[in-house]
């Protein structure tokens, strides 16, 4: 470089008008006029005209050998524009070229580097770096940085100690499948990569340091979706001598200071909490979507002694006929667009819906045959039914009837753009301590077994689980569990009792446990925490659907990386090192 950097390109105003400057950065456009050449000079904070007249024959050379995403320095005066520009920010004046460098010159762009480029996921992942020169790309990236600043601001405020925990850390189970890194110096070992700082973060509480916070990163091998990666990002923390009441509150006023500086919507305290079972019997989903209405009624007991079987054989306990009313929606679902619906809801078990359209005729049913005036009168009754509302019924299991219509609820508010609100935030409370695993053929842990009971629950620990429930909370928004957190066990004896219940037996909780248990007995503060999704937290404040898109460097679906190939073959010099053997292994292609 010949110059030193004076300004950024996207800063200059009216203002700056008879400046000398230096701007660096990259080719956006360049245009050759004749007598005039004219480039869009793009750096991360914006976009300046520079204006290379023929005149000035060194520089006004120089030009021919430019094109776009070149990156050249350039110094000259700022100068007012004929020609105003009011979409640009910087529209008002232009840089008339005195002298221009080429600092490196670039190949074609296998991506278009600007906003609404259309280009596939794979491609734009493959190619990153270069997504990410985009105006869009690097807003997000900026907006993120922003938000952990306030974080870091707030929990600096109110006390917290930043306290980084490690990434190597020890296997254990009640949680999503580890990433496992075998150990080269204690070969045949292995640790693995934090699923959380759970243990980490009680064990500074046992320390003593009262309140903890970090912004860490956290692996899970897991399926993937939407809003969720294998290496992902936590706003986790902890605190001592607190009850359930102090960390909401704390976290509201969180919550609060971010949604007043990142978003226009006036967020009132404090949140709305709902039970878990609640949330299960109204919403059909333990983060229940708040915005719109649409709620799940129980209507077996209007089947009781119907003809029709399919519903009468599900009103005995552990299955239910229940059913959404769809407010004004008759008119927006055909037949076939309810068979849609159907085949919808399959996916989460139910065989099949039934339904009835209210209109100005009276109404169309599928199950019309079974429903006499008085029956009908008393569904529409129950679900405050009337014209142009569409009624969705189902029967079977409980959970997969609440599973199913609470999907269905979800899909047809998204479908419709049914929201009635822009923002709705509750936290969900009580939840079950544990759930029974089919595959397992025990009962698992809902969150994880340093979760306190309810105290009116712990006697059921061993002989009635499934009627214990936790001192555990999520906070949810717009249907996403942003965070969520507990009051934990600070004794041994509740946390070994928690750990038989579990059917853990003695050998596996000192192999798993045995640091944690001994840790517990030497003086243990009431405690409890909560940990936020950060990258959840982004896609709100974005207003994105898609978690790679607030993120630096995301994986695929596959939870692979288009950029840099990963995960890679290592080769069998690296695996004898460290004594593994790879059944199966893949051949390399180099």
């Amino acid at each position: 470089m010949e110059f030193k950097r004076t300004n950024m390109a996207g800063m200059l105003r009216k203002e700056n008008i008879g400046d000398e400057v230096v701007l660096m950065g990259w080719v956006q456009i360049i245009r050759k006029l004749g007598s005039l050449v004219f480039i869009d000079l793009r750096d991360t904070t914006g976009i300046s005209q520079i204006v290379v007249r023929q005149s000035n024959e060194k520089v006004y050379g120089k030009t021919k050998d430019i094109s776009k995403e070149y990156v050249i320095e350039v110094k000259g005066k700022v100068s007012e524009r004929e020609s105003k520009n009011p979409e640009m920010p910087t529209g008002d004046i232009e840089i008339i070229a005195d002298k221009l460098n080429i600092l490196d010159t670039a190949n074609t762009p296998p991506i278009y580097i600007k906003d609404d480029d259309n280009v596939s996921e794979n491609m734009k992942l493959k190619y990153r770096y270069l997504d990410l020169r985009k105006p869009e790309s690097q807003g997000k990236l900026k907006l993120r940085a922003q938000v952990v600043k306030t974080i870091r601001d707030y929990m600096y405020d109110n006390n917290f100690i930043e306290v980084e925990t490690p990434m190597l850390t020890k296997p254990t189970p009640e949680g999503a499948r580890d990433y496992i890194v075998p150990s080269r110096v204690n070969k045949g070992r292995f640790y693995a990569l934090p699923q959380s700082p759970q243990l980490m973060k009680q064990m500074l509480m046992i320390a003593g340091l009262d309140r903890y916070y970090q912004v860490v990163k956290c692996f899970r091998d897991e399926d993937l979706r939407a809003n969720r990666q294998p290496e992902f990002t936590q706003l986790d923390m902890e605190m001592s001598f607190v009850d359930q009441e102090d960390v909401l509150s704390i976290n509201e006023g969180l919550i609060k200071t971010l949604f007043d500086k990142f978003t226009d919507y006036d967020l009132k305290l404090p949140l709305d909490r709902i039970d878990y079972k609640e949330a299960m019997e109204k919403y059909g989903s333990d983060k229940p979507d708040l915005r719109f209405g649409f709620c799940i009624n129980d209507i077996s007991d209007l089947f009781k002694d119907s003809e029709f079987k399919a519903f009468k054989d599900n009103t005995v306990e552990g299955h239910s006929v229940r059913a959404i009313n769809f407010n004004g929606q008759s008119e927006n679902y055909s037949r076939k667009q309810i068979s849609k619906l159907e085949d919808f809801t399959k996916d989460y078990g139910l065989k099949a819906l039934s339904f009835i359209k209210l209109n100005e005729e009276g109404y169309q049913s599928s199950i019309k045959k079974f429903l006499n005036d008085e029956l009908l009168e008393n569904i529409k009754k129950r679900l405050n039914a009337k014209e142009n509302d569409l009624i969705i019924i189902a029967a079977d299991k409980d959970k997969t009837v609440l599973e199913g219509l609470g999907a269905l609820r979800r899909k047809v508010a998204k479908d419709q753009n049914a929201y009635e609100k822009e923002y709705a935030l509750c936290w969900v409370v009580d939840f079950p301590m544990f759930e029974y695993s089919e595959q397992e053929e025990r009962y698992v842990s809902q969150h994880h077994p340093f979760t306190k009971p309810n105290e009116e629950d712990i006697k059921y620990l061993l002989d009635k689980p499934e009627k214990v429930r936790t001192q555990a909370y999520d906070i949810v928004i717009n249907g996403d569990e942003m965070g969520g957190g507990s009051v934990r066990i600070n004794n041994s004896s509740l946390q070994k009792k928690v750990f038989e219940a579990l059917k853990l037996t003695d050998e596996e909780i000192e192999n798993k446990f045995g640091f944690f248990i001994e840790a517990l007995k030497y003086g243990t503060p009431p405690h409890a925490g909560i940990a936020y999704g950060l990258d959840r937290l982004m896609m709100l404040f974005a207003k994105t659907d898609n978690i790679k898109d607030v993120i630096a460097f995301p994986k695929t679906q596959s939870a692979t990386d288009p950029l840099t190939e990963a995960p890679s073959i290592v080769d069998n010099d690296t695996l004898d090192e460290l004594g593994i053997t790879v059944n199966d292994r893949p051949v390399s292609e180099e």
